[in-house]
């Protein structure tokens, strides 16, 4: 399904409601205005294969955008808002974009853009008027609202977060059918594992550039659903969205689970969430006492996931799973995991090792790196794929996850794993965030430090760092205790949760 075939059944059905204006875009809209936009660009010269680059704030507009992409053969770049100038003219002129099409909210940005994408030949702009940029809302009305009997399915053509290095394009074939034919992976997932129908309220309060919140309500509105799209993320707001509009799904990474349970009880107690059936997270490993609190306040409606912008597997599990499994991400829905020891053999239950996923047809690359896209397949297996995160499958098939390969602490000859010590911290009353790095050390080679951005209530100095070190030394082994907590204002993090640790290390290092 897609949204035309709902607009034909339901036309006034609200498709997106923004949470914070309560501005709606139905479905006969979203289908006329995606079918103008898709049209007006193909007569502009677009072809299958084509790139289409997306910089947006959180707007029902954008869902106009993707689905002129996923009618028409087109691959869509969702490109980070919160990037410089200089980084989004990167991404829109490594995917090859022929069209940039910007919200009126980024002006300044979109102006800077246009400077360091000398490539792109179309430029739109949509809520606002930004010099250098044509009219969208002009250049819809110019085009015709009857679809082509033509539809090629596009795909999205999203880059990684970067944290660990320059962001690369994550490149997908595109699918041989039509856009109104069945195909898509994740919409029987959503169907089959969380109950999502036409009747779901989806809320989604992390940014549409980032490869789960596009994908899932993408999903939404193949199923006739509706999504609930936060403008931005605040914890009291998104327990207010889901009393206003009886949200019946939704999807988190950690660091939310963390503000909301940081407000106070009469705040958290002040909301209905009755309706709210199913809560979805990824993106992040989530704390076991951050899990265990949430599940005490919501009940059992939290159902984990662990995938990849790449698509190479995923694994699901349910709350009483997790209740018997905690810290666990679960059992493969698609493709099979695989435990691997650095020079390729596969580990048995138990031993920690690079996760692969075996999967039989994963046609992706990453664009314009062959040497990462031949990393990312098994030397000797090779329908087996890792996007490089470590962890230990159970004697039950369960998967856990320790931590990414890059950002292991190599201390003494002895693997430490930041995630373990962060989930201990992340649950202290005095920590709002924390990251947990190794730095350069003579006698260890590498020294575990704590990087924490204190609470608003909290006092950084000597005596919340003693505090810290003896509560970590109470439930870890000593030599993963950190050497050292610095405090700082705030961690650099992307927007979706993810940590970028790879510019605390480099600021570390260029430290001494």
């Amino acid at each position: 399904m897609y949204p035309g075939a709902h607009s034909v059944t339901n036309p006034d059905k609200p498709a997106v409601i923004m949470s914070g204006s309560e501005d709606l875009l139905t479905y006969g809209e979203l289908e006329e205005r995606s079918v103008r936009l898709a049209n007006a660009l193909r007569e502009a010269g677009l072809g299958r294969g084509d790139t289409v680059a997306l910089l947006s704030d959180n707007s029902a507009r954008a869902f106009e955008v993707y689905w002129a992409a996923a009618r028409s053969g087109w691959y869509l770049t969702a490109v980070n808002r919160h990037l410089t100038a200089a980084e989004v003219g990167y991404i829109v002129s490594d995917s090859g974009a022929r069209v940039l099409v910007v919200s009126g909210a980024l002006r300044e940005l979109a102006m800077e853009v246009a400077e360091h994408a000398p490539g792109v030949r179309i430029r739109l702009a949509y809520d606002g008027e930004v010099p250098g940029y044509r009219d969208y809302d002009a250049l819809l009305a110019s085009s015709s609202p009857v679809a082509p009997a033509d539809q090629p399915r596009g795909a999205d053509l999203l880059y990684s977060s970067g944290t660990t290095g320059r962001p690369k394009g994550i490149r997908a074939e595109l699918p041989e059918r039509q856009v109104d034919e069945a195909g898509d992976t994740l919409v029987p997932v959503l169907r089959g594992m969380y109950g999502f129908d036409t009747e779901s309220v989806y809320l989604s309060p992390a940014p549409l550039y980032h490869a789960a919140p596009l994908r899932f309500s993408a999903s939404v509105h193949a199923i006739g659903g509706t999504v609930v799209l936060m403008e931005h993320f605040e914890a009291e707001a998104a327990l207010r969205a889901i009393e206003r509009y009886r949200v019946t799904h939704s999807q988190w990474v950690p660091t939310m689970f963390v503000r909301m349970l940081k407000l106070p009880e009469r705040v958290r107690a002040r909301y209905d969430l009755s309706s709210h059936r199913v809560a979805i997270h990824a993106a992040a490993p989530c704390p076991v006492d951050v899990k265990r609190a949430m599940l005490d306040w919501w009940g059992a409606v939290l159902y984990e996931y662990y995938s990849s912008t790449e698509g190479i597997g995923m694994t699901i599990i349910g709350p009483e799973e997790w209740l018997a499994k905690p810290g666990s991400v679960g059992k493969p829905v698609i493709g099979t995991p695989r435990i691997c020891a650095e020079d390729g053999t596969e580990l048995p239950a138990g031993e920690i090792g690079t996760v692969y996923f075996e999967r039989e047809e994963v046609p992706f690359s990453y664009l314009g790196d062959p040497d990462k896209t031949r990393r990312a397949r098994h030397d000797r297996h090779t329908t087996w794929y890792t996007t490089g995160d470590i962890g230990y499958l159970d004697s039950d098939g369960y998967l856990y996850l320790t931590d990414r390969a890059a950002f292991m602490i190599i201390s003494g000859g002895v693997n430490v794993y930041p995630q373990e010590i962060e989930n201990v911290l992340t649950v202290h009353p005095a920590v709002l965030d924390v990251a947990v790095i190794g730095v350069p050390d003579a006698e260890m080679g590498e020294a575990v430090k704590a990087v924490v951005q204190p609470a608003p209530d909290a006092v950084p100095g000597p005596r919340l760092e003693a505090e810290l070190l003896g509560y970590t030394r109470e439930r870890l082994a000593r030599y993963k205790t950190p050497r050292s907590v610095d405090f700082v204002d705030e961690l650099p993090r992307t927007p979706t949760g993810k940590l970028v640790k790879g510019r605390l290390k480099e600021r570390y290092a260029a430290a001494g």
